[in-house]
């Protein structure tokens, strides 16, 4: 999602992209992980950042992480979100 929008968002689009996201902290079919999800973005430091494309991909990404982290997984480098999921790795790998 962050990866197709757009470098500098509109204004509307910015309030689409927040209903979006609460929207989707409440309908998640994990309650648990739908309420965990909930209380993240609830916080001043955590609401979605979604003025553009770079701003929105590292919030996201900071999601992934903030999950990533309560499973006992690894932390992605946000510095390469763009990489990953939007422009592909410099070395043509997949992953």
């Amino acid at each position: 999602m962050t990866a197709t929008y757009p470098p500098s968002a509109p204004a509307a689009l910015q309030t689409k992209t927040r209903q979006f996201l609460s929207l989707f902290s409440e309908l998640y079919p994990c309650w648990v992980c739908a309420e965990d999800f909930q209380d993240w973005i609830s916080r001043p430091e955590n609401e979605p950042r979604v003025r553009g494309r770079d701003e929105f991909g590292l919030w996201m990404c900071r999601a992934h992480n903030e999950v990533n982290r309560k499973l006992g997984k690894g932390e992605f480098d946000c510095r390469l979100w763009k990489e990953r999921w939007r422009d592909g790795w410099q070395d043509g790998s997949c992953d």
